[in-house]
C-alpha cells in the first residue's frame, strides 16, 4: 500500500506498486473498440504504461498528448495510456486531438489491474479511479523505470521516463 496526495489531501493507494527489476502481472484491458487486450499481446516491445485517473482532466490529457509526441521517436516501443474512462471517452478525446502514436486502454472491466499494479485509489474524492503513474517495461515485461506521482495533480517526470526509453534504443 502506498500513499499519495490529491490537492494536498492524503490518498490511500491499494496494491504493490512495481519496482525496477520486477516482472509485472498480466492484465486484460479494453480497447476503444471494446475488445479485450492482454499484456502478452505487446510481447517483444518496450512498453510505456501511462496510468492516470481520467482523460478528461488537464494533466491527464496533457500526458497523453506528450507521450503521443514522444512515442514516435522510439522504434519498437508501445505507449499504453490507461485509465478507468470508458473506451468511448478515450476514443473521442484521441479523435479530437489527432492522437495516433499511443493506444488508450480502459481498466473499467478489469478491477484487478489497479490493485495488481499498485494504483488503486482507495480513499478521497477520486476513490475508485487509478493513481497517476508511469511504468516502463522491457521486452520481457521487466520494469525498467517507475514513477508513482506523489501529488496526483502533478505531471510525470517526462525527462526521466524518456531517458529510460533512450537507453533501450
Amino acid at each position: 500500500m502506498s500513499q499519495v496526495t490529491f490537492k494536498g489531501e492524503a490518498v490511500e493507494i491499494l496494491g504493490n506498486f512495481p519496482k525496477v527489476g520486477d516482472k509485472v502481472a498480466e492484465f486484460k484491458l479494453t480497447t476503444n473498440k471494446l475488445q479485450d487486450v492482454t499484456l502478452d499481446e505487446f510481447k517483444a516491445k518496450t512498453i510505456v504504461l501511462n496510468i492516470f485517473p481520467s482523460i478528461d482532466t488537464e494533466v491527464c490529457s496533457d500526458s497523453v498528448r506528450t507521450f503521443n509526441q514522444e512515442a514516435s521517436q522510439f522504434p519498437n516501443t508501445k505507449v499504453l495510456c490507461i485509465s478507468k474512462d470508458l473506451p468511448f471517452a478515450q476514443s473521442r478525446f484521441c479523435g479530437a486531438e489527432n492522437i495516433n502514436n499511443v493506444e488508450t486502454l480502459s481498466a473499467f472491466r478489469d478491477q484487478g489491474f489497479a490493485t495488481n499494479y499498485g494504483v488503486s485509489i482507495n480513499s478521497g474524492l477520486l476513490r475508485g479511479l487509478l493513481a497517476r503513474a508511469v511504468i516502463v517495461l522491457d521486452q520481457n515485461f521487466k520494469v525498467l523505470y517507475t514513477e508513482l506521482i506523489s501529488e496526483i495533480t502533478n505531471k510525470p517526470n517526462y525527462a526521466t521516463c524518456i531517458a529510460a526509453l533512450t537507453e533501450q534504443k
